[in-house]
């Protein structure tokens, strides 16, 4: 073994003496730098439109030179789209190193097009249609405090954050059953054109494991144009009420025989449910319904009651206003902004007085099991199996993945 090293180590015959070692070097004439730019070179940049800024305030930010600006802003009156920024949206240009801009590229709308292309010392501005490509995302993350803390460190939007909160609120109550280590996976659509994002579509799959139990949703449109988000079974997941009018507030107060009312300084029952939240905050109706009082009515403030199907009607209270078209014999539909949290009447802050109503008495809507929506029609249902096997598929990969990493 040895004899074989040392025949890797040296060659035969080598000179193994010192060998003399010596120093040498030899100066180089450098062309001396030109300090002065001369434009020759040129960079791409990307900025995203801020609220209330316009177009000369974002060409600032882009490194274009005021000088520019001018000729710029002249150019784009040719269009509206680039008078009226669209906030949250993209700007590409490509600007020289003394701020001279060569071309820019906005997209104003997932399906347009805005090109504004230096020619000469002119500017010509186009506007073509673009056909978006779709992806599918796949996201997962881990509940250490809020929904939205966790959504946020797992680069997941706020809107499929919401619409998964808004699936699983028949089965979850967010105010009060998340629990730390709880998990989520979520598969949705986003719409992208040279590899930018334009928009986050609809949220098509999410498992979300809560206290141990694994909830799943699949989203599916049958061929008469019907779609709805759907248990592995088929279940419709779309109940026929909403377990609360607002996806995340907090219970200030509870259903109960017997509370010290805060204003009247008294004993009395309290027969609906309190959620604190800020002045302003949206309020949906809990099911499809008609409006039959909107108003202002005694300690109630400004009042809320929808007449739902059958037996069924729910109150809403305190309300700072109503939202447009909210007044008797209006029908609304299930998740629709019915109003606004407020203080009016007898409260002491803002917040929501809820009331779930059978046959015009007041329940516990916490206790209460409510129906189901309409299932998934028998006819489909291989359909369905087949088309939300793929995504089924992806939500396995996604908890596997996790359950690896954890061993």
């Amino acid at each position: 073994m040895f004899g074989v090293v040392a025949a890797f180590g040296l060659a035969p015959d080598t000179v193994t003496d010192d060998i003399t070692q010596e120093a040498w070097s030899q100066a180089l004439e450098l062309p001396a730098p030109n300090l002065t730019d001369s434009g020759s070179f040129d960079f791409w940049r990307e900025e995203r439109v801020n609220s209330g800024e316009t177009l000369a305030h974002l060409l600032q930010r882009l490194g274009v030179a005021q000088e520019e600006i001018s000729a710029v802003l002249a150019t784009s009156r040719e269009t509206k789209a680039l008078g009226h920024l669209t906030v949250g949206r993209t700007v590409l240009a490509r600007v020289s190193s003394t701020g001279r801009l060569i071309s820019l590229q906005y997209l104003p709308a997932e399906d347009r097009l805005i090109t504004l292309q230096r020619i000469n010392n002119a500017f010509s501005v186009q506007e073509t249609a673009i056909k978006p490509e779709i992806q599918h995302v796949t996201r997962a993350g881990t509940i250490e405090g809020s929904l939205f803390g966790a959504t946020d460190a797992a680069n997941v939007p706020d809107s499929i954050a919401s619409q998964m909160a808004e699936i699983f609120s028949s089965d979850i109550d967010f105010h009060r059953d998340l629990r730390k280590g709880d998990h989520f996976s979520v598969i949705y659509e986003s719409y992208s054109y040279q590899g930018s994002t334009i928009k986050t579509g609809r949220l098509l799959a999410a498992e979300f494991i809560n206290n141990g139990q694994s909830y799943r949703a699949l989203y599916f449109r049958d061929p008469k144009g019907r779609d709805g988000y759907y248990t592995p079974s088929g279940q419709n997941l779309r109940r026929a009420f909403l377990k609360s009018p607002m996806p995340f507030t907090r219970i200030s107060s509870g259903f109960s025989g017997a509370r010290f009312h805060p204003v009247l300084k008294e004993w009395r029952a309290h027969r609906g449910i309190d959620y604190a939240a800020p002045t302003g905050t949206p309020i949906r109706a809990v099911a499809d319904a008609v409006v039959s009082t909107a108003g202002r009515q005694g300690g109630y403030g400004n009042l809320v009651i929808l007449k739902h199907q059958g037996i069924y009607s729910t109150a809403y209270g305190h309300l700072s206003r109503f939202a447009p078209g909210i007044k008797r014999g209006a029908r609304v539909s299930q998740g629709q902004v019915i109003g606004y949290v407020g203080s009016t009447g007898l409260a002491t802050g803002p917040h929501l007085h809820y009331e779930f109503r059978v046959n015009g008495e007041q329940k516990n809507p916490l206790a209460l099991k409510l129906p189901n929506a309409f299932p998934l029609a028998a006819q489909y249902r291989s359909l369905y199996a087949s088309t939300v096997k793929p995504l089924a598929d992806r939500l396995d990969m996604a908890r596997n993945s996790r359950t690896a990493f954890l061993d």
